[in-house]
């Protein structure tokens, strides 16, 4: 007879902002493995857009731009069947619990967080109240659904360790009503380089177009980019201390090929770096194309998109609003009477 353990999974929730360019280091080091959890959890998916707005937006571009991320996350792989994935600003719980848990929240908490920091200097004109209570939010998408994991990056972890504080406050103030989640950290693919600067995270913000691929980058522009890679003077395909060029170059090979370091040091055994780059980008390519084509089906079918968008943000009202309405009665809120 099966445990309650072993027939519950685990809920993971991950979101991911609508700012235009997913790059190659975006869908390896985290919608890929978003596309695996499914079938070992309860995955519940949401493209942020409410968390975008913490810097100005032109209102066409951002509705093309949450447009262009859907459909390209559901042709990574998103399964609507097993997993709703939904847009942010659809579901009102998120800024109603937001707003509920900033007042948990400690200003100096939100002063520490790192991020509030960089964004301010760089967006030094709109520093504004959403970019400080930013993490209230995070906390209030992720602690909504009870999520037991959350897949986060380096950059993220401070955040997700706030939202555990918060949960945990609020649970000891009021009795456990939230899931204390704990971070999902894959194995590989976490973090994928510039191509231009493999010290530096690959980032769609880079000035050199050259440093990133984008999963919509066209074959031959891919090409071109790997073979402009930065590599050393050893000219031997191996994985060593100082070599973050190629151990970058390797570390994608390895996503996108299911290779290990040896069995790929081992094909390019007395090769040079040109044969390398070559295969990476070749490599690359053909993992992309299926992505791409059903990219353009899903961008001609506009109709699909919305049914999926909606029953998704339909399902995770339904979710949410459980907890919401059990977070507004401990705290001694009237019950709505509709």
């Amino acid at each position: 007879m099966e445990t309650e353990a072993t027939e519950r999974k685990k809920v993971i929730f991950s979101a991911i902002q609508p700012s235009g360019t997913i790059t190659l280091g975006n869908y390896l080091g985290a919608l890929k493995n978003w596309i695996d959890l499914q079938d070992d959890y309860n995955c519940i998916f949401a493209l942020a857009d409410l968390h975008t707005i913490t810097v100005r937006q032109e209102p066409a571009k951002f509705r093309h731009n949450a447009l262009e991320a859907y459909a390209l996350l559901l042709a990574c792989g998103i399964d609507i069947e097993k997993s709703p994935f939904f847009i942010q600003s659809q579901v009102n719980t998120h800024a109603q619990l937001a707003w509920i848990l900033n007042c948990y929240t400690q200003f100096g908490e939100l002063q520490r967080m790192t991020q509030f920091k960089d964004k301010s200097a760089k967006h030094a004109d709109n520093v504004n109240a959403g970019l400080f209570t930013y993490p209230s939010l995070m906390a209030a998408d992720i602690l909504l659904y009870q999520a037991d994991l959350v897949p986060v990056g380096a950059d993220q972890k401070q955040h997700l360790e706030l939202s555990r504080n918060i949960a945990e406050r609020f649970n000891g103030i009021y009795s456990p009503t939230f899931t204390v989640p704990d971070p999902y950290i894959p194995k590989q693919g976490a973090r994928i380089m510039s191509l231009q600067e493999p010290t530096r995270k690959m980032s769609k913000s880079d000035e050199n177009v050259n440093a990133y691929v984008a999963v919509l980058d066209k074959p031959d522009d891919i090409m071109r980019k790997f073979k402009r890679a930065v590599t050393d003077s050893d000219a031997c395909v191996r994985r060593a201390e100082g070599k973050d060029g190629v151990n970058n170059l390797m570390g994608i090979y390895s996503c996108v090929t299911g290779l290990t370091d040896e069995q790929i040091e081992k094909e390019f055994e007395g090769k040079g770096y040109g044969d390398f780059k070559t295969a990476v980008g070749e490599a690359v390519i053909e993992h992309l194309r299926p992505i791409q084509e059903r990219y353009a089906d899903f961008m001609k079918n506009k109709d699909y998109m919305e049914q999926c968008y909606t029953e998704s943000a339909k399902l995770a009202l339904s979710i949410s609003s459980r907890t919401l309405n059990k977070v507004m009665k401990k705290i001694g809120f009237i019950p709505k009477a509709f």
